[in-house]
């Protein structure tokens, strides 16, 4: 079973948000990780960018495929993770660890249609 933290927002498209302060940290879950296999390059948005809920926010690829990433909250990117540009494996090695976009949140309400750790584990169990 891919590991899954208490205390972050998931969301069905195996994104998480990491919610410290008003910022969050984007990212995706271990299980994403390992159904993508080794991860080769990492697109992201440029700060002060504006993603929107459930539009396409990046990329990732990996040698099986190419995989969008989609936002689980909307916001302005504060600050991309640029150790992902040199090292995009990092995801593979803790995808929890290795966020990739932090936003400054503008509808916290929006991480109310997320799910918790034991949702997301149901989610990924069926």
């Amino acid at each position: 079973m891919a590991k899954v933290i208490e205390g972050l927002y998931y969301s069905e498209s195996h994104e998480y948000v990491k919610v410290v302060g008003g910022a969050g940290y984007i990212g995706i879950t271990d299980y994403a990780q390992h159904a993508l296999g080794n991860i080769v390059y990492v697109d992201m948005p440029e700060v002060d960018d504006d993603i929107e809920v459930d539009e396409d926010f990046g990329a990732i690829e990996s040698v099986k495929a190419a995989s969008d990433l989609k936002a689980p909250v909307s916001g302005k990117v504060i600050e991309v993770n640029e150790a992902l540009e040199d090292e995009p494996d990092l995801l593979n090695k803790d995808a929890y660890e290795n966020w990739i976009i932090k936003v400054e949140l503008t509808d916290t309400s929006e991480l109310k249609n997320l799910m918790d750790a034991k949702g997301y584990e149901a989610f990924c169990a069926d």
